[in-house]
C-alpha cells in the first residue's frame, strides 16, 4: 500500500527507524504499518506516476 506521513506527523521504518520520506513511499500492509494508519500517523495515498506500479505482461505462451 501507499502511504505518506499525515500533516504534521512523522513515522519511522520498523527495523532501520529511518523516516518515511513526506513523499510517500510503498510500504507492505503489516500490523506494523495498519496500526500507523490507525493512529493516524501515516494516510493512504496515490502514489506519483513514477511510483506507481506498472502492470506485468506474461510472455507468450506462458501459462498460469
Amino acid at each position: 500500500m501507499f502511504v505518506k506521513p499525515a500533516p504534521g506527523r512523522s513515522a519511522r521504518w520498523p527495523g532501520t527507524l529511518r523516516l518515511l520520506e513526506a513523499e510517500g513511499a510503498n510500504v507492505p500492509e503489516t500490523d506494523f504499518w495498519l496500526r500507523c494508519l490507525a493512529r493516524g500517523d501515516v494516510e493512504k495515498a496515490t502514489p506519483p506516476a513514477q511510483l506507481a506500479p506498472t502492470p506485468t505482461t506474461k510472455p507468450d505462451g506462458a501459462s498460469a
